[in-house]
């Protein structure tokens, strides 16, 4: 049977890759890249040197695939990404199809972690249940941008007894003016920190993190608002893409 390994790779430091990701890329005869477009071709190109660097097993195959775009015409959010997730599918069935024996082993890389915010282990899962082709996987952990956040910012991720929330930047903006003690928010394209109004609020802010394109801001949400919006909209025109993440917070240890 076939054999896939889901390998968590980090948010872009060749350096996360931890002994057991490493260890797992090895048994592979065939890894597979995601191809996003010129704009995206970094993304792609530290996968491939992660494998330059790691993989001492001869032989193996690269192989790039397109990932289509989500279309949101018509279509509500569940509804768009649940048609996105079916493509996707279709996709990797016919990749383990057409480049992988019956006994082979293949791999995907993901960013991050795969089991935040990350949909390949569900995709994958759909197409086991499809039944067109035998395979069974295993899942690699990787460091979070959370962690790779928290940890360029040299801070915990929670206050002394508080809970931390992780939600997206469209469910931060349907939640406003709430704001947990501790919310770190991903995905938010439309900076829904802006419309937090709230003297209180102290955001740490990365994009890049853990990468030699690291941009780092922190500071009472209100002071730095702006040069965040500012920062954020002049790197993504520098590098033709952005990948940003924050933790909002209120609070201090050991209140009550």
């Amino acid at each position: 049977m076939k054999h896939l390994y889901i390998i968590g790779i980090g948010s872009g430091n060749p350096e996360h890759m931890t002994v057991q990701a490493i260890n797992a890329l090895n048994k592979a005869q065939v890894v597979f890249v995601p191809s996003k477009g010129e704009v995206k071709t970094k993304l792609a190109d530290v996968r491939k040197e992660i494998c330059s660097l790691y993989i001492i097993a001869p032989n193996v195959r690269i192989i790039d695939y397109d990932v289509a775009a989500r279309d949101t015409t018509g279509h509500s959010y569940a509804q768009s990404v649940d048609a996105w997730h079916g493509g996707i599918a279709s996709t990797y069935e016919h990749l383990l199809l057409e480049n992988v024996p019956d006994d082979g082993v293949a791999a995907f890389l993901v960013w991050g972690d795969p089991s935040l915010y990350d949909s390949t282990i569900r995709i994958v899962e759909r197409v086991k249940a499809w039944g067109n082709v035998a395979f069974d996987y295993s899942v690699i952990p990787g460091i979070t941008s959370i962690q790779a956040l928290t940890a360029s910012h040299r801070i915990p991720l929670n206050l002394v007894g508080k809970p931390v929330q992780i939600t997206t930047g469209r469910r931060l903006a349907e939640s406003l003016p709430g704001l947990a003690d501790n919310a770190v928010v991903m995905l938010d394209g439309e900076q829904a920190f802006a419309k937090i109004d709230d003297p209180d609020a102290y955001i740490y802010w990365g994009a890049y993190v853990g990468t030699p394109d690291e941009i780092l801001i922190a500071g009472r949400l209100e002071d730095v608002c702006e040069e965040i919006i500012a920062t954020r909209a002049a790197a993504r025109e520098r590098h033709g893409w952005i990948m940003d993440i924050y933790l909002l917070r209120k609070g201090r240890d050991f209140e009550e």
